[in-house]
């Protein structure tokens, strides 16, 4: 085991996947230099301007690059730096590479991986903050992915490159600089594994991403119900089996993102909780407004444990 950070964690998967297959690449803007936020390192030096290629700023070149080399044969990681520069590639995404499977009745896939940045960090406004997951969960054919640690960065962003379906990786900005263990040697993770992160009796908190350590620090909080965390880890495909074995033995189960709460991902969770159990269900999300440069503007749209805390007191009754 090998104490790193998120960011760190990142790196290190992909130049294992690089060194493991010849026709795994990255493309984006700013690689050459170690990425936006230093997560490519020094992997352009190591692979060479070919493997770690720099593009001109065109989201939607980039990722209708990344879809026909896909299907081709390669294996693209698209960097899009922001989850909200993503949206300037919709079309290639969400109607090229989701639907190329179902289109070419199986006789062509698109095995690339998607990273789109998400999450508030630093006071950077209403254009480089937004959590968009439930956007691509949405659409039939894409894989979501939403790493908490070091450990799943590692492992998940290994498992999304050798996955033959596109996926959308999302990483929280907030999170680059948090270190913890990890086996380098560890197999690839497997997507649409949860995990349960601290037992407990009362309410069931299923979340991801940053939340997920908002989300535990409310269950340490003096005087909270006992909170079961767990960590969906994938959004798509969601492990149902553990969410709602989890949700059955509790009786209650609350969702909470840093997303907006309108439309968000956690609606699709409860209802389907609420449908096939009959448990008590509660969301808890961002409210539905931008989010502002301003850091007491900023954090009216935060989710903080005591929030969580105060929700989960509310399914107690």
């Amino acid at each position: 085991m090998n104490t790193i950070s998120y960011l760190e964690a990142s790196t290190l998967a992909l130049r294992q996947e690089m060194e493991r297959d010849p026709l795994v690449w990255a493309l984006g803007e700013d690689l050459g230099r170690g990425g936006v936020f230093g997560q490519y390192g020094d992997l352009q030096r190591r692979f060479g301007p070919a493997r770690i290629c720099d593009t001109p700023i065109s989201e939607s070149t980039i990722m209708g690059a990344a879809v026909g080399a896909a299907m081709m044969g390669t294996r693209p990681v698209v960097e899009m730096r922001f989850s909200d520069f993503a949206l300037c590639a919709v079309d290639e995404l969400v109607n090229q590479a989701a639907k190329a499977r179902f289109m070419f009745g199986g006789q062509a896939k698109v095995p690339l991986v998607a990273r789109l940045p998400i999450g508030m960090w630093r006071s950077s406004a209403a254009q480089h903050s937004q959590s968009l997951e439930s956007w691509w969960t949405h659409i039939p054919g894409l894989v979501v992915v939403a790493p908490s640690t070091p450990a799943d960065n590692h492992a998940l962003l290994r498992a999304a490159i050798r996955c033959d379906d596109p996926v959308v990786y999302h990483e929280h900005k907030d999170l680059w600089g948090l270190k913890g263990e990890v086996d380098e040697r560890a197999e690839p993770a497997r997507l649409g594994e949860a995990r349960i992160l601290r037992p407990g009796n009362d309410v069931t908190v299923v979340t991801w991403s940053k939340t997920v350590h908002v989300a535990l620090e409310a269950a340490a909080l003096a005087g909270s119900p006992s909170l079961e965390v767990i960590d969906l880890r994938t959004l798509w495909p969601w492990d149902r089996a553990t969410v709602f074995g989890s949700a059955q033995r509790t009786g209650r189960l609350l969702v909470a993102h840093e997303a907006v709460r309108v439309g968000g991902f956690g609606g699709e969770i409860a209802a389907e909780a609420a449908e096939q159990l009959g448990v008590k269900v509660r969301r808890l999300g961002a409210p539905r407004i931008p989010i502002a440069y301003a850091k007491p503007m900023e954090d009216q749209a935060r989710i903080t444990a005591a929030a969580i805390a105060a929700a989960a007191r509310l399914l107690l009754g």
